[in-house]
């Protein structure tokens, strides 16, 4: 909360700086809670689900740490493998995960020393999603290659076997030269899933043993019922960009009122080769309208807190917060009537 009320003081600031060039046309300080009170929400969901995930993290790390005596008495082994896949079925049993282990794997037989080491994470993970439904899935990706995904999922005709996991957004924004302090990470961008889940954002953790990166855990939320969820609740026409630009979601409405197309989610049928990001049809530098290009621009780039519109006779202005802890900032519009 002293974060994003510092955040909301930097935001002030810049309002009354504009505010003085136009004392009469300004915001006032009133016309910025919408957009706070949606912030406080998203952002105090945000920790949770950081603060539940390093949890969960800790424990991973000490399996790592335990490795040698968790091998000399290991437990039964709950999978069958056969070749990068794990046999079990999608909804077949509910305490199970998916396990891959990649072709691009340097040690495969320490590969499956990972998986067996690391099975107690499975109920955890289940608690985790029991205790956060509308996270879609939590995943554990490895330097070795080696993947624990859960719920289990039809990996088999999704997943490329030849893939680098290491190459994906969600392992190498949580390395060291992206997260030098090792925290948790909200990956800004929208990306499609390459375990078919669609349009998804996500959160990292990175798991280090002795300074090295052994793997990164995260979360996968769904942009349509994470983001939606709480916009579509309160009244009012809003927007959530990051910083360059890209809709990550939004009130069907509101993203109308941006001449941009309506946000339709992904349904990924085939192998990813590579990170798939949001379609640049979806970064308001594209939009039709002249003035929601000009007003991102103000906003994004020159860092103004509000844009008045003067020829579209539909809208009166946009007010824009950034995030604290993510580069997002959230958009509310007014309606040239209000």
């Amino acid at each position: 909360m002293k974060k994003f009320l510092s955040h909301f003081l930097v935001a002030t600031f810049l309002f009354f700086s504009n505010a003085c060039q136009n004392a009469s046309l300004g915001p006032q300080e009133e016309d910025f809670q919408s957009l706070i009170q949606v912030i406080v929400k998203v952002e105090g969901h945000m920790r949770r689900l950081s603060q539940d995930l390093k949890v969960i993290g800790a424990h991973h790390q000490l399996l790592l740490e335990k490795r040698d005596s968790i091998l000399a008495h290991p437990g039964p082994f709950k999978y069958t493998i056969e070749g990068n896949f794990s046999t079990n079925k999608p909804g077949e049993d509910s305490t199970l995960s998916t396990i891959i282990l990649l072709n691009s794997s340097k040690d495969r037989e320490k590969g499956k020393e990972l998986i067996l080491i690391t099975n107690s994470l499975d109920s955890l993970f289940a608690n985790y999603i029991s205790k956060h439904p509308e996270v879609v899935q939590i995943f554990s990706n490895s330097a070795l290659q080696a993947s624990r995904i859960y719920p289990a999922f039809d990996a088999k005709n999704i997943v490329d076997p030849n893939i680098d996991i290491t190459s994906f957004n969600f392992y190498y924004e949580a390395d060291l030269a992206h997260n030098p302090s090792k925290g948790t990470v909200w990956l800004p961008d929208a990306y499609i899933d390459p375990a078919g889940k669609g349009w998804i954002f996500s959160l990292v953790y990175p798991i280090y043993v002795e300074e090295e990166l052994s793997a990164v855990m995260g979360i996968d939320l769904p942009i349509g019922e994470a983001i939606g969820s709480f916009l579509e609740s309160e009244e009012g026409y809003f927007v959530l960009i990051n910083q360059k630009g890209d809709i990550i979601g939004g009130t069907s409405e509101g993203i109308k009122l941006l001449d941009m197309p309506v946000l339709r989610n992904h349904v990924y049928r085939e192998s990813i080769q590579e990170n798939n990001f949001r379609d640049p049809d979806f970064n308001l530098s594209r939009s039709k309208n002249a003035e929601v290009r000009d007003m991102a621009k103000a906003i994004l780039e020159n860092k103004k807190v509000h844009y008045d519109f003067k020829q579209d006779p539909r809208l009166f202005r946009a007010l824009g917060v950034k995030f604290s802890n993510v580069d997002w900032f959230l958009l509310e519009l007014k309606l040239a009537d209000q």
